[in-house]
């Protein structure tokens, strides 16, 4: 185990490398956790390594005593039982509202017509609760894969989706056409950690935002 005594949740995919070397600046050794792609959980180092969205899952149910996941996770799976400790930063990406370039914007033909959008996402709870503050009704269509391709094949009118740079939308011939709310990496704790353990996640907390 680390130096804090802390189970630590490390995102898997881009934020992982960022997470490292933060990790790295508060004393932990990371090494291993580099050096083995297959291996999840390293005892010596008191990490365990896992996909952005099962992040908050871990915490909650107390496998892990802080972790770091993206803005967007948390507002996805918002009924989490987290405390979210900081803004650490790295890994921004906006998520957006998008529809096929050269098109005219899908929310104001529903809007003429008195439709309802059908919107294709894999984050269904931001979809609806976005759509719900701004009075659109929508269908929404829950995709698990290339999000971007359902507009294309005119399953669906649009799209709600997580972009970095904006280069998938559009390689595949979509744009922008609102955006919902930016995301970044936050550390977040366990609840009953976040009390039994204050002085070691407050410890951790300060040299990580000091980095």
């Amino acid at each position: 185990m680390n130096a804090y005594g802390l189970r630590i949740a490390v995102p898997r995919g881009v934020m992982m490398k960022p997470t490292l070397d933060s990790l790295d600046r508060a004393g932990i050794d990371t090494s291993e956790v580099r050096g083995n792609d297959r291996k999840l959980l390293f005892e010596d180092a008191g990490i365990v390594t896992m996909r952005p969205s099962d992040v908050a899952t871990y915490v909650e149910s107390g496998a892990a005593d802080i972790g770091v996941t993206g803005k967007d996770v948390l507002m996805e799976q918002h009924t989490r039982d987290v405390v979210e400790l900081a803004d650490l930063g790295f890994g921004p990406c906006r998520m957006v509202f998008a529809s096929i370039a050269g098109e005219p914007d899908p929310a104001e033909v529903a809007l003429r017509r008195l439709g309802i959008m059908r919107v294709a996402t894999k984050y269904v709870n931001i979809a609806n609760r976005y759509f719900e503050q701004t009075g659109r009704q929508v269908e929404i269509v829950e995709v698990k894969g290339s999000v971007e391709l359902a507009p294309l094949t005119g399953m669906v009118d649009a799209i709600v989706d997580l972009t970095a740079t904006g280069t998938t939308l559009r390689e595949n011939g979509l744009v922008v056409r609102e955006e919902i709310a930016g995301s970044t990496a936050r550390l977040i704790a366990n609840p009953a950690s976040h009390r039994l353990k204050a002085d070691a996640v407050d410890r951790i907390r300060e040299v990580l935002l000091a980095g």
